[in-house]
């Protein structure tokens, strides 16, 4: 069953209404299934024969020139709708008395016209489904059912696009309220005691960046559980509140369950699609979320991932109620036939598809095919979502208002991530391989910071392919040799042994690097971990495109201890922390080979206090431990990145040190997460 009508701005209840005046709607509703003098008569039509019955068809042109009708309607408006303004009844009259549809026919009169025809008022009441040849008082039980019936139907369908609303605007200004509360002064302590019981450990166990169950997931901290549960509370809730039985109703003759169904599906579908443009948010490069609040890239994709849950329960429940109300109506078959239907399981199944297809194994063996096969089956499920409305009630109600502003937020991150690419133009990527572990890239004439997005064109047929990566230097030396530069021998105590990088070491580090000339550049550390990176150790240079810059800087100034907890390629991204930190720093860094200290000890900040721990583990706790213990009551800001188990130790470690009390303490997590 499709609908046709005028195109409608806005949503049902915000730009758009459907029965109001109901009292109007419902006077014409009443006689709509009553033939005219001038209905076609279609006997046995097509083998449509209803038991002898005729049935008929009555065009929008005979509804604007019949007689009986008007004048039957005008009068049920002017005694059903008195505290209606003419005004408005002529709006109404000129709008919709012959229907709903674009470009259908004036009616021949206005309605105090075809009322002013009516000498005398009607006695003769109509009998439901009788043909109507004259002026007669509507059925008031048609007219009863079809009141209670569309008052019903448009309060529910306010209803869902109001919830709608509420989830989308809630899961925007939450992160920002929240994250306002950092610049509350609340005593230190609190503070420490707060985040390290209810914010930074993992929901539950000691697993955080480290896969749960061989790679289904990721655990949330119980900070990001908390917003999580959040998510799914008002999603439950809104889903399950505010239902409305009401009979006699025209639509639901004596069957609440099938109105509660009939309900429940329309519910879910509009939340379904309030989610979407929530969900392309979430997981956005340029989400202006990154700019108010300080959460990192790594939650809000966690967030995407369970918003997009959400979503898909929602799509799957909408389109389960549906399938049952066809089927129990013997109507599925035909029903099935029509574009909206199959376009609403082609974006039903895409949304189921992608859930599986996402999980975290799946996402770190196969990157480069899980990114191509998510966006196809996100555009297709965009694309679903959209005829599926156009194709089932056109641009009447709005419905696709919430697929455009999907549309409206992919489009603007699309945008974005071509402009800020477009900037920094077509360069060219020098390539030094460190170790067999590492490879050193250096884009000339680019500035940028945090991290940014590169492309390499030519290494592959997939040319949309990209990857992050942390700006180790904005400086690059004028001219480099191939090989890696390596430390003082004073300065390493052995392969297997922590290093201590002197003064001394790095005082000559610095005069040697005064003797080449340096600009403007982009200097990146890559870990050769098959697909793209592990293509990029025969080549010495290569186009490249950069997209950049991303990721906040947080500031440091409020805690005079930096600690920070590096494990191999993740020195990167504490880089910009160590030289920006006005107070005492201490590095601690573990790397399974040498190669890759030697290459970063000419970005290394002299003033830096290091201890290198190379082919050996690191005790995170005990390490931690002792420089908590040195600070004192002094704040402290613990800064981990690098393998999930170590991020992992170091997040445990910190919020049992906090809860104690002893000492103020903050921690960064700059690891990156799939």
């Amino acid at each position: 069953m499709t609908s046709q009508g005028r195109k409608g701005y806005g949503l049902i209840g915000y730009g758009i209404t459907m029965y109001k005046p109901n009292c109007a709607y419902s006077c014409r509703a009443a006689i709509s299934g009553s033939a005219l003098n001038c209905s076609i008569v279609m006997d046995d039509m097509k083998g449509m024969d209803m038991g002898g019955m005729s049935m008929t068809e009555t065009e929008p042109e005979c509804y604007a020139t019949d007689d009986a009708y008007l004048q039957t309607v005008a009068y049920c408006v002017s005694v059903k709708c008195p505290k209606l303004k003419d005004s408005e009844k002529e709006n109404w009259w000129y709008m919709n008395v012959v229907g709903r549809d674009e470009g259908q026919p004036d009616p021949k009169e206005s309605y105090r016209q075809a009322l002013d025809k009516v000498s005398s008022p009607p006695t003769e009441e109509m009998v439901s489904g009788d043909p109507l040849n004259k002026t007669m008082l509507v059925n008031k039980f048609d007219y009863v059912s079809n009141w209670n019936a569309q008052d019903q139907f448009e309060e529910q369908e306010d209803l869902h696009e109001k919830y709608g609303i509420v989830i989308v605007a809630t899961c925007f200004v939450v992160p920002i309220v929240i994250s306002l509360l950092r610049f509350v002064p609340f005593p230190g302590s609190l503070v420490t005691r707060f985040n390290s019981w209810i914010i930074e450990p993992p929901l539950w166990g000691s697993k955080h960046k480290q896969p749960l169950a061989g790679g289904l997931g990721l655990v949330p901290t119980r900070g990001q559980a908390l917003f999580i549960a959040y998510i799914l509370g008002i999603n439950i809730i809104l889903s399950a509140v505010s239902y409305r039985t009401v009979q006699p109703n025209s639509w639901y003759p004596d069957d609440n369950r099938g109105l509660i169904m009939g309900i429940l599906a329309n519910r879910t579908g509009v939340l379904s699609f309030a989610n979407i443009p929530l969900l392309m948010l979430y997981s956005s490069r340029n989400n202006i979320l990154f700019k108010v609040t300080d959460w990192s890239y790594s939650t809000f994709l966690l967030l995407h991932r369970w918003v997009a849950g959400v979503a898909t329960t929602q799509a799957v429940i909408h389109s389960i109620l549906y399938l049952r109300i066809y089927i129990e109506a013997g109507e599925h078959t035909p029903e099935s036939k029509v574009p909206y239907w199959y376009w609403g399981i082609i974006a039903t199944l895409s949304m189921s598809i992608l859930l599986p297809t996402s999980v975290l194994y799946i996402r770190q063996k196969m990157y480069e095919i899980f990114l191509a096969w998510h966006v196809f089956l996100a555009v297709m499920t965009v694309v679903g979502c959209y005829y599926h409305i156009i194709f089932r009630f056109q641009h009447q109600w709005g419905y696709e208002t919430w697929i455009y502003a999907a549309m409206a937020v992919w489009g603007f991150d699309r945008v974005m991530r071509m402009l800020k690419t477009a900037r920094n133009g077509i360069r060219t990527a020098i390539i030094t391989k460190v170790d067999e572990d590492y490879v050193r890239v250096d884009v000339p004439g680019v500035a940028a910071s945090g991290h940014a997005y590169l492309y390499f064109p030519t290494l592959t047929w997939r040319v949309w392919e990209n990857h992050p990566f942390s700006v180790a230097s904005t400086i690059t030396p004028q001219h480099r040799s191939g090989k890696a530069k390596t430390l003082d021998e004073e300065s390493i105590v052995g392969a297997k042994h922590n290093i201590q990088v002197s003064t001394s070491a790095t005082s000559e580090k610095s005069a040697d690097s005064h003797r080449h000339p340096r600009k403007l550049g982009l200097t990146f550390f890559l870990r050769r971990q098959g697909g793209l990176t592990q293509s990029l150790g025969p080549r010495t240079s290569l186009p490249v495109l950069v997209e950049s810059s991303y990721g906040t800087h947080i500031d440091t100034s409020e805690y005079p201890h930096l600690v920070c907890i590096i494990g191999g390629i993740g020195i990167t991204s504490a880089l910009p922390y160590l030289r920006s930190h006005p107070g005492s720093s201490k590095l601690y860094w573990g790397v399974r080979s040498e190669g890759i200290v030697h290459a970063l000890d000419d970005v290394i900040l002299l003033r830096t206090d290091k201890e290198v721990f190379v082919g050996n583990r690191m005790n995170v706790r005990e390490v931690l431990r002792d420089e908590l213990a040195f600070a004192g009551a002094q704040g402290v800001m613990v800064l981990v990145s690098g393998p999930g188990s170590m991020v992992d130790e170091a997040r445990v470690a910190v919020s049992e040190i906090g809860r104690k009390g002893k000492v103020n303490v903050k921690l960064i997590d700059e690891g990156y997460s799939w």
